[in-house]
């Protein structure tokens, strides 16, 4: 994990990545989620809204759980709230 102003980037295996963004989700402190493959190029992008929540993600996280089945390893970007 890196942390730069705002940011925080990650390196996981794609088959955590479903877990690693609820538990950013969680923490409620992020405005966007960027996920990268192998080669550095933007797969999904997830805004975080304060009324996203629940049902709202619903799709996004499954839209993940398919990501995950595709790539072995990935770079989440979580843009932070200032």
């Amino acid at each position: 994990m890196t942390n730069q102003k705002n940011k925080e980037v990650f390196t996981i295996s794609g088959e955590n990545i479903v877990e690693k963004v609820k538990e950013i989700i969680r923490e409620g402190n992020a405005r966007k989620i960027i996920i990268k493959n192998e080669k550095d190029e933007t797969i999904a992008e997830f805004p975080l809204t304060a009324g996203a929540v629940g049902v709202l993600l619903a799709p996004a996280l499954a839209a993940l759980g398919a990501i995950a089945a595709l790539v072995t390893k990935c770079t989440l970007i979580v843009e932070k709230k200032e």
